[in-house]
This record gives C-alpha cells, structure tokens and sequence, in this order.
C-alpha cells in the first residue's frame, strides 16, 4: 500500500501545479477562491456518541460556493471538500480494492446521487444534488484528467463487487451514506459512526478541494475524475494527519 501511494502522490504532484494554477474550471463557472483555501483539518472521535467528527476550515466561507447547473448529467461540475484516509476499502463496505479510501463532501446541482435521503426536507428525494452531502469514494491514479484521480470503476455486472447496500447505483466505487453534512462558517464537517467504518477510530487523513466532473458520453475518460485540484492541505498528499 505504501509503495502504491508514493506512485499516486507522484502523479498527483505533477499534475496538481498545472491544475491550481489554472483559476477557471473548464465551464467558465466560478474563480477559485478562499471558500476552497484550506487553512486546517481534523477528525475527532467522540467515545460517548462513538462518532468522528471530520472537519474542514477554509481562508473564506465554507460551502458557500456551489457549481453552476449546465442541464444534464454528461460533464455536469462536481465540488467537492475530500478527505483522503489510510482506512481500507473494506472498512467502508467495498471488499478488498486497492484505492484510496475518501471521504468527499460534494455538491452538484445537475443530478441526486442520494435516492435513500431528503436532504432539503422537502418529500422530493430526487432534487438534492446542490446540498452538499457525503460520499464514500475509492480514488485511483488516473493520468487522462489533470487532477490525476479518478472514482475507481467496475464494468456492469461484473463479478465480486461488493458495494454496500446505500451504493448510487453507479458502476464506480462510491456510497451514499447519509451522514450528517454541516457548514458553519470557515468549517464544513461530517460526522461519521464508528460502526460503518469498521469501528476504526485511529487512522491519517489529509484534506484536498478539488472540481470534479462527470462523463457519460466519452468512454476514454473516467465517468468521474478530478480536473482540477485548489488545496491540497498537506501540499503532498502524504496523510499526515491523525485522528485523536
């Protein structure tokens, strides 16, 4: 796992000045800004509720910057505050894969991925995508978009994929579920119950914002890759960072 994250962390290098120099996404939507300038991180494990708190504080408003709808799903913008973690990809229901295991706090306004939660509490579980809500993801190295990660895929029907039963139903390595998002200010946070994460409490972590993007129509891109990197907390997204 080592050796494959020093191969990751390589690419991502290279690749990551060319992404945060670049203060447009690819639609003209929205500058990079302080609401992407990430200033610190954590994730605090609460032993009387058995939850972690992971956290995010930025230079400006969190969450308060959201994608600009283009009106369908193929290239639709994806906003995303990522947790990279050294959890395994069977701590959070995946089976063995080799990846990254994220946690990333998204935002697109284009299409719900969530069909199991209301998010704005309005009886319509199928309008939630613009509130930012939380996605289990397998990253993956991927050369082909300048942020140089990918959402790990499988082909349809494939054989010996496990997903947990809140998958979206995409064949990609990510989950939908349910826990609580909360913006205050600088802060966005999560909090997550032990018990889904195999009741591991100690683990490192880093931080990343990233734009991400979807695709349906090209299939020598990934349906959903990292195309461009704002903040990398760590500057080498070597997981520093430890849970306490």
């Amino acid at each position: 796992m080592k050796t494959y994250y020093r191969r990751i962390v390589g690419l991502i290098l290279g690749l990551a000045f060319f992404s945060c120099s670049n203060e447009k996404d690819i639609h003209g939507e929205t500058e990079v800004n302080e609401n992407f300038s990430i200033t610190s991180a954590s994730a605090f494990y609460n032993e009387d509720l058995e939850q972690i708190v992971m956290s995010m504080e930025v230079q400006g408003v969190a969450g308060e910057t959201i994608p600009i709808a283009i009106g369908q799903l193929d290239e639709a913008p994806v906003f995303a505050y990522v947790f990279p973690t050294s959890l395994k990809s069977e701590d959070i229901g995946f089976g063995i894969e080799e990846g990254i295991v994220a946690m990333a706090l998204t935002s697109h306004p284009d299409f719900d991925d969530t069909p199991l939660w209301d998010e704005n509490n309005d009886k319509n579980y199928t309008n939630d995508g613009v509130v930012w809500h939380p996605h289990w993801v397998l990253l993956v190295s991927d050369p082909r978009v300048k942020g140089g990660l990918s959402v790990k895929q499988f082909e349809v029907d494939a054989p010996n994929v496990t997903l947990p039963p809140t998958n979206t139903g995409m064949p990609m390595y990510m989950d939908s579920p349910g826990y609580q998002v909360v913006t205050e200010g600088k802060s966005i946070s999560v909090v997550i119950p032990v018990a889904f994460i195999n009741h591991k409490t100690n683990f490192n972590f880093d931080a990343v914002t990233a734009r991400m993007q979807v695709n349906t129509s090209d299939s020598e891109l990934p349906m959903l890759g990292v195309y461009e990197v704002y903040g990398i907390l760590s500057k080498d997204l070597s997981l520093p960072f430890q849970s306490q």
